[in-house]
């Protein structure tokens, strides 16, 4: 499945994420471990591993290279796993990365995935997310709705923003 995705700092905005519309569906906490594989380094081919895991379910994602500089598209796969599967990563020589927990707050628009992340060490972002190239143009017009400005886009994954914190 194809993702693109833009997210951006925010403050507080679930009143005006209800004046145009996005119904909340959930907040859950989420806990997120990265992985690197034996055989190539993920971070020279912008390629992505990861368990994530909300509450006592875990998924397992892989997400291809970024292939739109404006956005974040790339292929997504996700399958729910056992919590095992971690146990064969590392025994397939795939070494564990960070770990990042972030809550977040799920919204529906349509076409359109909100989420509003708190992540730790790094703040409040949304994140905007829809499978269809001809709704790209509508990420940057919920912003616009929403009152954040468009270069305040950031194409980073929050991994890569927590490693340039240091």
């Amino acid at each position: 499945m194809l993702e693109i995705e833009i997210k951006a700092p925010c403050g507080d905005i679930k009143e005006k994420l209800k004046d145009i519309g996005a119904v909340f569906i959930k907040k859950e906490r989420q806990e997120d471990t990265y992985y690197n594989a034996p055989h190539k380094d993920f971070r020279e081919t912008d390629e992505v591993l990861r368990v994530r895991r909300v509450g006592s379910s875990y998924l397992l994602t892989y997400k291809g290279s970024r292939e739109d500089d404006g956005t974040k598209a790339r292929e997504e796969v996700e399958i729910p796993i056992d919590r095992g599967m971690e146990e064969i990563l590392h025994k397939l020589g795939f070494s564990k990365g960070a770990t990042l927990e972030k809550d977040r707050e799920i919204y529906d628009l349509e076409d359109v995935l909100v989420c509003v992340d708190d992540v730790e060490g790094l703040g409040r972002f949304i994140e905007l997310e829809t499978t269809d190239y001809k709704h790209k143009e509508r990420l940057f017009e919920i912003l616009d709705h929403l009152g954040i400005e468009r270069d305040k886009v950031i194409v980073k994954s929050y991994m890569e923003m927590i490693e340039e914190k240091g």
